[in-house]
This record gives structure tokens, C-alpha cells and sequence, in this order.
């Protein structure tokens, strides 16, 4: 988590710009203190290798426990070889290789300060195309949390359909390990009108496909992210999750969203303010209105839950969310 400038100005340096917004991570510790909501901080290289945001770290794991999670940004994590596309240069195209490495020195970082590699990731930009999946297992990840259900980016990955709860992906480590998807919690207003709305798209032009899908992550998705939802849709969807069946919430936000005038969203001291207290009244009728059980992203993997697997919720996919016919380096 860092100032991600490039997020909204278009520009993706290699250096990071700054990183203030590291120290705002201790006013989320009335999550696990107050709530019994543990946090996962997930780090990105500038981060990873930044002294003064690793005694921030330090301190805030050390007071809350949590997890130190691993986040890639291929801009600005080494090695950097010439590539023929302009950053961000997407995991549908970037040589496995080059990927594979900016993953190996990202878990160097990570274990160079915690004592051993990450367990739980996620892709920046939500940009995880299958083929970069089936190489997370390879370098250590066992829970990934890059697919966003319902949201459609031009150019992006296919995660439209995925399931919002947690689900086994068919891809593992070479010792058998398995993955574990844990995508962010978006649910569909109407039950049922995902796949409809997803088989017309593919019938449309690419352009207007897009935009269909597009327009439904706007209007017809609920979801429990305090950014991009209102604090009425954060608990409709969790309602509606809940009736559905689903058992697990993946709430997440970036740490510049806490930092004022990082994000178009919060420009000032006042609006970062009202956006903490969302998060905490939200945590407090999570608290009233259901038995909630906090975990980490890794800590979802265990023995005690019992996910399914993606290929028993839609068979034969295809889609970037699973690896229903693994390749041989995705076995289970």
C-alpha cells in the first residue's frame, strides 16, 4: 500500500512519490482492538523496502497481530526489462518470466522483514489474467484476492461471473499446495441476471459489451467496499450475501484513501474523517446484526472452513477467475 499517483494521474514512476499515507494505517487498529476484525496489510515493493514505513508496519502488527500480506505493482517492482507496451503493462501479455521474477523479488522483500514469504496477495490493478494465477502457488501464495466480481475493465480480466465467496481455483504448488480465491465481496442486486447480462455482452461488439457490463457493476452490483459503495449498499449486500448463503466478507480499501488529497475521493482532513467513521459504524452493526468471526486473507485457507471448489460452481469456464482445466504447472 503506497500513495499510488499513477492510480490517478496516469503516470506510473518506478520510484514511489511518497509515502505519508503509511503512517494513516494505525487509525484502522480500533478494527482488530475494538471489533476483533484482524487487518491485512497488503505491501507493495516501495513499501516493502522503505525504513521508516517498515517501523510503521512493525509497530502496528506488533500491537494487532494481523498479517503482512504481498500487493504487485509491475512498475514499480524489479526487474525491469524492456517490454513492447506502455505501463501498466497488463498479466494477459507480460512474459511469465518477467512476472514470475517481480513475484520472487516482491516475496524477498517481504521476507527479508517478516522472516518468511508472504501467504496472501493481491494483483494491483485487480489485473489477474489466468495464465499469471497459475504462477502464484510457485512462489508461495496459498490465498489470492485479486477478482472482483461483476466489475468489467475495458482490456481487464474476465472475473464477471466469479463467485463472491471464496472458492478453491484448481491451481496449486508443485508440493500440492493449493490456492485459494477470497475475491472482494460484490453480489448482484437481482439474483440471477449476471450470467443473462454476461451472455449478451459476448454477443455484442467488444465496445459495446464493455459497456454493458460496465453499467451493470454501477447499477445493479451491491457490494461492501466503503469506497465505491454507500454505507445502505455496504449492508444490503451483506443482507443479501448472507440469504444467499454466502459466509465470508473481503472488505478492503487502499491506504491513500485514509491520506487527505491522495484520492479524488477524500480532498481533505473532513472527508477522510467521515470515511473512518463509515468504516466503523459498519463494523459495529456487522458486530450487532450477525456472529461474526474475524480472519485474516491466509487464515481462510484452513481446515476448519470447507470452500468449494470453482469448477463445481460453473464448470468448463474459461474465464480469468479459475483454472478449471489447469495447465500442467496448475495441478491439484
Amino acid at each position: 500500500m503506497w500513495k499510488k499517483k499513477g492510480f490517478f494521474s496516469g503516470s506510473y514512476p518506478r520510484q514511489a512519490a511518497g509515502l505519508t499515507n503509511i503512517a494513516r494505517l494505525r487509525r484502522l487498529e480500533f478494527l482488530p482492538g475494538e471489533f476483533g476484525l484482524p487487518l491485512t496489510l497488503l505491501c507493495d515493493y516501495p513499501v516493502l523496502t522503505h525504513a521508516p514505513s517498515l517501523r510503521l508496519l512493525d509497530g502496528i502488527l506488533g500491537r494487532t497481530g494481523g498479517e503482512l500480506g504481498a500487493h504487485l505493482h509491475p512498475w514499480n517492482t524489479p526487474p525491469f526489462p524492456e517490454m513492447p507496451w506502455p505501463e501498466p503493462v497488463p498479466t494477459s501479455v507480460m512474459p511469465l518470466e518477467t512476472f514470475r521474477a517481480k513475484m520472487e523479488i516482491l516475496q524477498e522483500a517481504v521476507q527479508k522483514f517478516a522472516g518468511h514469504p508472504a501467504t496472501s496477495f493481491r494483483m494491483g490493478r485487480w489485473n489477474l489474467f489466468r495464465r499469471a494465477m497459475a504462477v502464484l502457488p510457485e512462489v508461495g501464495i496459498i490465498v489470492d484476492s485479486s477478482v472482483a466480481p461483476l466489475r468489467q475493465v475495458p482490456g481487464g480480466p474476465d472475473h464477471f461471473l466469479a463467485p463472491a465467496d471464496p472458492y478453491w481455483t484448481g491451481c496449486a504448488a508443485a508440493n500440492g499446495t493449493p490456492l485459494l480465491e477470497a475475491p472482494t465481496t460484490q453480489v448482484p442486486l437481482i439474483p440471477g441476471t449476471p450470467g443473462p447480462a454476461y451472455a449478451l455482452a459476448r454477443r455484442l461488439p467488444s465496445r459495446a459489451g464493455e459497456l454493458l457490463l460496465g453499467s451493470f457493476m454501477k447499477t445493479l452490483t451491491l457490494g461492501v467496499n466503503p469506497v465505491w459503495m454507500p454505507e445502505a449498499s455496504m449492508r444490503l449486500a451483506t443482507l443479501a450475501h448472507v440469504r444467499r448463503g454466502g459466509r465470508a466478507l473481503t472488505l478492503f480499501w487502499h491506504s491513500s484513501e485514509m491520506l487527505p488529497g491522495a484520492s479524488p475521493h477524500f480532498p481533505d482532513q473532513a472527508s477522510t474523517d467521515a470515511f473512518l467513521c463509515k468504516i466503523r459504524r459498519f463494523a459495529a452493526w456487522l458486530r450487532h446484526r450477525f456472529s461474526v468471526r474475524g480472519t485474516t486473507l491466509s487464515a481462510l485457507a484452513g481446515p476448519e472452513f470447507n470452500w468449494p471448489q470453482g469448477r463445481a460452481i460453473r464448470p468448463n469456464n474459461t474465464a480469468d477467475w479459475d483454472m478449471t482445466d489447469p495447465a500442467p504447472a496448475c495441478r491439484r
